[in-house]
């Protein structure tokens, strides 16, 4: 083939290729794009280091006894223990423990040494895998939620996941659940108390709000930290009966929720089995958030 040929050859193959990729573009809609994205976003908890931050147990194996003290660090991206922290929700850490069946649930706040190890106890009377979740900001540095694995020695009974309800008992409180979550958009859930029948409009403060909810995914446990609407004091939020909450889940499946509320000047927990289905998507979704954290 003469040069001028080959020119001509090659010009028409980039020709090609450029229409091509044109074609791909247009056939993929800025909403399928962004859903790509947002599913390509890991949910918070599935690693132990992110961004160069490492959740270090000091011991990942304990027998199963009520209490139980646990010790970890934060490792920072220069490999020294992570001594400043930025306060978020009235805490510096918020340490979620998890059974891997999801039968069991913690929501605790350890103390920090001035060598950067966190110390907390635990009640791990049940024995089994648990997910131990690490919620922070560091400072300077960007929010993260971290896992590690803990394993309790002990004779171990296994729970099925709950079936899905929209309603769940805890110290004679009700807790009833509204609203269709669906997979990469964003879901409007709304949970509401109630004491004997009677709506309870005088919730607490916890934390800075009247409510906090963990979401933890059934099948890998993915963790997401939602806040609710508003705040105590705002001038608009209620204290009760109703909490809001606006979360996006990545993806379809079963989840296990957790609310933390208090009432009386005791903290509670009421638990739920929820089935996440896929949305239909008209417009573009909302981004998971990274680390786990929504507001």
């Amino acid at each position: 083939m003469k040069t001028g040929q080959k020119v001509t050859a090659f010009i028409v193959g980039l020709a090609a290729v450029f229409a091509i990729s044109v074609w791909i573009g247009n056939a993929v809609s800025p909403q399928e794009a962004a859903m790509t994205a947002a599913a390509q976003e890991l949910p918070g908890g599935l690693q132990s280091t992110q961004d160069g931050y490492t959740l270090a147990l000091d011991n990942s194996i304990a027998t199963a006894k009520p209490e139980v003290p646990l010790k970890f660090r934060i490792m920072s991206p220069t490999g020294a223990p992570v001594k400043r922290y930025v306060e978020t929700h009235e805490k510096l850490l918020h340490l979620i423990v998890v059974r891997n069946d999801l039968a069991d649930f913690q929501h605790v706040h350890p103390t920090l040494d001035a060598e950067g190890t966190w110390s907390a106890t635990l009640n791990l009377a049940r024995a089994g895998d648990y997910r131990v979740f690490a919620d922070f900001m560091p400072t300077g540095g960007p929010a993260l939620t971290l896992g590690a694995n803990l394993h309790v020695a002990g004779p171990y009974d296994p729970q099925p996941l709950p079936p899905a309800s929209q309603t769940a008992e805890v110290d004679d409180h009700m807790v009833t659940l509204r609203g269709t979550p669906r997979a990469n958009e964003e879901s409007m859930l709304t949970l509401s108390v109630s004491l004997d029948g009677k709506p309870v409009d005088d919730l607490q403060p916890y934390l800075g709000a009247y409510g906090h909810l963990v979401a933890v995914r059934a099948s890998d446990l993915a963790y997401l930290h939602v806040h609710p609407m508003g705040e105590p004091g705002d001038g608009t939020t209620a204290s009760g009966p109703e909490i809001g909450f606006h979360t996006t889940f990545p993806s379809a499946g079963a989840y296990r929720l957790f609310l933390d509320f208090q009432h009386r000047d005791v903290v509670r927990t009421a638990a739920f089995t929820v089935n996440v289905s896929d949305a239909v998507q008209t417009s573009a979704p909302a981004p998971s958030g990274g680390g786990g954290h929504q507001h």
